[in-house]
């Protein structure tokens, strides 16, 4: 009964604000792209991998973009400020990402937020083999974002590209995921349903949705998440009781010629978020390319890259789990089956190493 409650209270908070002719503030950016960036996105670009752009676009299973090193041999933690974009097409004079790298996709689309999960071979985009990475978004220690001058776009709404001012994304050397929040209402804006103070907690947590995908290109409707960190303490009739977890942090930062200790969050830390909401109405496609090779000898094309093509359309739903659950992705009723098994950010590494090289700056984040 519990799950059908948390389900009842999410669709009547979450589920019924969705046009984008009214969205509130703090939805749009207000502010200019990076230096780096072009004016706007733009697809059929020049192929530069030696390009700085930070301009990501999050469109559909095989038209987005990810952040990651300009250069191997750093971490995401020790480059996130200079992240640049990776993208599946030759888009926005970005570096693309060559055909064999991603695995597999999900894209999933709410009413609050759109949001791209995929694994691959992440090492050829620069990132260090068994590098757990870290969180990237529009804030970080200055303000101006990690990566700095870093913007996000989407056409996933209503096929018309616009800069948001919210996204979050966690990437390792084998996963990615990207939550751009596209609408928001009077119980939840867009900067806490893309919360992105929780950085070692990992895209399950943070991200929560079907992670059992690799080997499968998908694109799917889903039922919105509840934020990043937000858990449901008392339903009493038409009231609601909340409680906010706060990720846990201990050390030391500077601030001038002082150097200031600090403990901030909450020491006990959930095993999953609320709830892992359901998806449905899944089409997949065999595959996703572009024509770019990892060398210049396996590159079919030197321009604008080409798509894979053929898809078919699935109309299983999968279940949702609540608070209760083992932190599983929910189980799939569909017969297609995803990969061998899940990534998890926190697998094997402690919260030290996760932190190092960035402790300092947790506090401002």
């Amino acid at each position: 009964m519990l799950s059908l409650t948390l389900a009842t209270v999410a669709a009547s908070l979450i589920g019924a604000t969705s046009a984008q002719d009214t969205l509130l503030p703090g939805v749009i950016a207000t502010g200019t792209m990076g230096v780096t960036n072009p004016p706007q996105p733009t697809m059929g670009t020049e192929v530069n991998q030696n390009s700085l752009v930070r301009l990501a676009s999050v469109n559909s299973v095989d038209d987005w973009c990810l952040f990651a090193p300009p250069e191997p041999g750093v971490t995401i933690g020790e480059s996130e400020h200079e992240v640049v974009a990776w993208c599946t097409q030759a888009r926005n004079g970005a570096r693309v990402i060559p055909d064999g790298v991603v695995t597999g996709v999900s894209f999933i689309k709410t009413d609050f937020y759109v949001q791209l999960m995929a694994y691959g071979d992440f090492t050829q985009l620069n990132i260090i083999d068994g590098d757990y990475g870290g969180e990237l978004d529009p804030h970080g220690p200055s303000g101006d974002g990690n990566p700095v001058g870093g913007n996000v776009t989407s056409n996933a709404v209503n096929g018309v590209d616009v800069n948001y001012e919210e996204w979050m994304s966690f990437i390792s050397w084998q996963q990615v995921c990207i939550r751009i929040c596209t609408n928001a209402n009077a119980t939840w804006d867009a900067a806490l349903m893309c919360e992105h103070e929780l950085d070692v907690m990992g895209c399950e947590f943070v991200m929560p949705g079907n992670y059992q995908f690799n080997g499968t290109f998908e694109s799917c409707e889903a039922e919105v998440a509840y934020p990043p960190g937000v858990y449901i303490t008392a339903i009493n009739g038409d009231t609601t009781e909340y409680s906010t977890f706060r990720q846990y942090y201990t050390g030391v930062y500077t601030a001038g010629s002082d150097i200031v200790s600090y403990t901030v969050g909450t020491t006990v830390t959930p095993l999953t978020a609320q709830m892992t909401p359901s998806s449905s109405n899944c089409q997949t496609m065999p595959t996703i390319s572009n024509g770019v090779g990892l060398t210049v000898e396996d590159s079919s094309a030197s321009g604008s890259a080409g798509t894979g093509t053929g898809s078919t359309t699935r109309t299983s739903t999968r279940t949702g789990t609540g608070a209760g659950s083992t932190g599983s992705a929910g189980a799939s009723t569909s017969d297609d089956s995803g990969a061998a098994s899940r990534v998890s950010y926190m697998e094997g590494v402690t919260l030290v190493a996760l932190i190092s090289g960035i402790a300092a700056i947790a506090l401002l984040h």
